[in-house]
């Protein structure tokens, strides 16, 4: 069967009814004149472009990719692919791949060999750490890379050069989801599974359009709706997404209000007493305190906050409050808000006092948004210690420093780890004179770009960026690292749901890219980090013997890995953690028997006030949860920081769509996935439109205390009074000078989104912005250039053209679980 997968995202159906086993589907896609038997060798990897961790094998002819497939027997994706996991491959071959490290020389970027480019970089960090100190460095990271790879930069950083300034840009999208977490259960790690898709009676989804950031699963959820006994949907979003269209109650609140519908949702479940008491007696603390603080939290009283009716409101509560097994998912809508963790941690609390977790659909996915945002909180590439230690626990660093035979004075702990953030404004303020960028574009990802372009432009800063292309970023740097990518290494990657997935290499890297492991160890081996007996502080050359090493460092701890290998990954796939020798098949859903990592001497973290992100003393919580029981924490709902006025009447909000990651480094190099979105849009309703007077097409002004952007007026059913704009869209692929910068408008959305983040998890707020919306020229008969197959379906569905691949389609093969390919 043949198959447009731009027009048709998700694929054909395949029906199944609940508590049945997900059907198998294997979806492939071959460049063109590629048959199936011309190819040469198939490798085994997961999926880079999302947090779906979906398992395929690469095609290999003649030394290159020539393609993907599905692979049926895998316990996450059952063979499918999404659209950019079936096209986005194509990138690797872009013609502007980096071959050849770059150094800044009389303001110009010029190639130079790896032993020049290397040495400046050693050289600078020794200069600083003898000037200045470790509190002088600091380095970013993405969602992106290997499992071995952050391990290794989370030991050359925190004990090599001992600086607490390490984070990823997972601060962007699952700092909220990791912080949830541990506020709750205290210590990071997926309550739920995938599989809970085929037995939950209700999903709710909490802000999270997973239609567009998580494909395949959605398609499982388009099975189960044609099936047997199918769920019973809840969405809240402001968008009418493709979720939206097939929920039983759809709720679009005013965007910033989270918590004060979450709070409703909680007073309806215990008015009517929806409670598990038992469950909340034995494995809860703080139901006294959370049952007080929502009485008064009425449908009514959340209907005038969040703007939606009451009774549609009280519909939601009723069919969270009444399923025998409900499955929560939570994402950016709730993640990139001042309130985020309150919000999420009220999802939580939702699940707690009625018991809905560790059995099959009864769970929480606190998701990510990255395909391995959950291996920087493992491995301490971001706000946490590795193996989920607490820094503020002495017999936890005391246990880090044994793994990695330093003092425990050399691990910087006298303070919680640097966000990102924190970060940027330290290397704005000068104290952080180096900063090493890895695998991500924070020149067009992080808020307010006309500040970040700014600060990362000093001449104190010494900035190093480590990617694939010249990005915007890359062109503001000292020293340009070109790196080899998924394909052409070797390593781990640990999904949303806990599932790791081997990456193994299928072709050499371009030119003179190298892997980031690579990187790391030759930056480690210049800089001759030692160990206290001093011997080499990083041991490993290959991505297996870190891999190895990482096993050692995950003993005992939450994330168990010492049960997996690279060998029972190859054989059985994806497994999910913990996986130990005595539980080598791994773990399906955590806290099936009560509350496991909660115990003050346990946990990954005390936690913090909701509203101050002030850190909980530990006798403070060693006195409330003597036990390790889940915490039940309340939170009043609290006005966004910024609110719409007279001169910026509208709020403004952020996000991704389907045929794109992130800042299009990739998905903007490959035909299909910039043909379906190739340019930068705004929504606005129908009624707001007509207010205006504006129309389909016409070019607008979206303009904040910050910044402004220009783009085509896509009019959506999206709620009034809300602007919605991709955040995708940068500057690389325009011409020099077509920017901010260079006097042309603006095309990124976060020149106008705020310096500002939630307390708890310091995840940056691009929900909440107050914007102006102004006519800048008439359509002229031209569209919108957003897809119609997604959130930003027209209004009128016949008003534009349909979003299509044209002439590209894809294979797809029927096969029984477990079956080949």
């Amino acid at each position: 069967m043949k198959a447009d997968r731009i027009a048709d995202p998700w694929g054909a159906r395949l029906p199944y009814d609940r508590h049945e086993a997900w059907p198998s589907r294997v979806d492939m896609y071959l460049a063109e004149g590629v048959e199936p038997g011309a190819v040469q060798m198939w490798v085994g990897a997961a999926s880079l472009l999302h947090s779906g961790g979906d398992a395929m094998d690469i095609a290999v002819v003649d030394g290159r990719m020539a393609g993907v497939r599905g692979r049926a027997a895998d316990r996450v994706s059952r063979g499918r692919l999404g659209p950019k996991d079936l096209f986005g491959w194509q990138a690797n071959a872009s013609s502007d791949r980096l071959t050849r490290p770059l150094v800044r020389r009389d303001g110009h970027l010029v190639e130079t060999d790896w032993d020049t480019a290397m040495e400046l970089v050693a050289g600078r960090t020794r200069e600083l750490l003898d000037e200045r100190g470790p509190g002088s460095i600091g380095f970013y990271t993405s969602g992106q890379l290997f499992l071995e790879e952050y391990y290794t930069l989370a030991v050359l950083a925190r004990a090599g050069i001992g600086t607490n300034h390490l984070d990823g840009n997972t601060r962007l999208c699952t700092a909220t989801a990791a912080e949830a977490l541990k506020e709750s259960f205290g210590c990071d790690g997926q309550p739920g599974s995938f599989d809970d898709l085929d037995h939950a009676d209700v999903i709710a989804l909490f802000g999270h359009n997973m239609a567009e950031t998580q494909t395949v699963q959605w398609a499982r959820v388009l099975d189960r709706l044609a099936g047997g006994d199918p769920p019973r949907l809840l969405c809240v979003d402001p968008r009418p997404t493709q979720v939206a269209r097939h929920a039983t109650v759809h709720l679009a609140p005013r965007v910033g209000t989270n918590v004060a519908l979450l709070n409703a949702l909680l007073h309806e479940t215990i008015r009517h007493d929806r409670v598990d008491h038992d469950f909340v007696a034995a494995h809860t603390v703080g139901f006294e305190e959370l049952a007080e603080r929502v009485a008064s939290c009425t449908p009514e009283w959340a209907a005038d906050v969040c703007d939606v009716p009451a009774a549609r409101i009280t519909e939601a509560a009723e069919l969270v409050g009444t399923t025998d097994s409900l499955l929560s998912t939570v994402l950016q809508g709730v993640y990139q808000a001042h309130q985020a963790t309150a919000a999420a941690v009220q999802v939580n609390n939702l699940h707690l006092i009625r018991g809905m977790l560790g059995r099959p659909g009864a769970g929480v996915l606190q998701m990510n948004g990255q395909p391995s945002a959950e291996n920087t909180r493992e491995c301490g590439a971001d706000g946490d210690l590795p193996g989920f230690r607490n820094w503020q626990n002495d017999s936890h660093v005391a246990d880090l420093a044994k793994v990695w035979n330093v003092e425990p004075t050399t691990i910087p702990h006298f303070a919680p780890p640097t966000h990102a953030m924190q970060m940027f404004r330290y290397a704005e303020q000068g104290s952080i004179g180096m900063l090493w960028i890895s695998g991500t574009n924070p020149a067009v990802s992080l808020p307010e770009l006309a500040r970040i372009r700014a600060l990362l432009a000093q001449e104190r800063l010494f900035t190093v960026v480590q990617d694939l292309f010249l990005t915007e970023t890359a062109r503001l740097a000292d020293v340009v690292l070109p790196a080899a990518t998924w394909g052409e290494k070797t390593g781990t990657i640990t999904n949303a749901d806990r599932t790791v997935h081997l990456c193994e290499k299928a072709v050499e890297p371009p030119g003179e890219a190298r892997p980031d492991l690579d990187i790391f160890l030759d930056f480690a081996r210049r800089m001759d980090f030692r160990d206290k007996d001093g011997g080499p502080l990083v041991g490993w050359r290959e991505p297996e013997e870190a891999f190895e090493a990482w096993k050692r460092c995950s003993a005992g701890r939450p994330c168990d890995y010492t049960g997996l290998s690279y060998d029972r990954l190859r054989e059985a796939g994806g497994i999910q953690w913990p996986c130990t020798e005595a539980n080598p098949r791994g773990t399906e859903r955590l806290y099936t028997a009560g509350i496991t990592w909660a115990h003050p001497d346990d946990c990954e973290s005390y936690g913090k006030d909701l509203e101050t992100g002030a850190a909980v003393d530990p006798v403070e919580y060693r006195s409330l949860n003597p036990d390790g029981k889940a915490v039940l924490k309340a939170a009043a709902y609290v006005e966004p920081h910024e609110m719409p006025n007279e001169r910026y009447p509208f709020q403004l909000s952020t996000g991704r769509t389907l045929y794109h990651f992130h800042t299009r480094t990739k998905t903007g190099r490959v035909a299909q996935l910039d043909e379906a979105a190739p340019e930068v849009w705004v929504e606005a309703c129908a009624a707001d439109a007509v207010r205006l007077g504006l129309g389909e097409g016409d070019l607008v002004r979206v303009a904040t205390p910050r910044g402004a952007l220009e783009a085509r007026l896509r009019v959506t059913d999206i709620r009034p009074g809300l602007l919605f704009v991709p955040f995708h869209y940068g500057y690389w692929d325009r011409k020099e000078g077509d920017g901010p910068d260079g006097g042309g408008p603006g095309r990124a959305a976060n020149e106008t989104t705020i310096t500002d983040w939630d307390p708890a998890s310091k995840q940056p707020l691009f929900k909440t912005a107050a914007a102006a919306l102004t006519l800048v020229a008439r359509a002229d008969g031209r569209y919108a250039p957003a897809p119609t197959t997604t959130a930003s379906a027209p209004s009128g569905p016949d008003s534009v053209p349909a979003t299509a691949g044209g002439q590209q389609a894809y294979a797809t093969q029927n096969s029984e679980p477990g079956g080949t390919p």
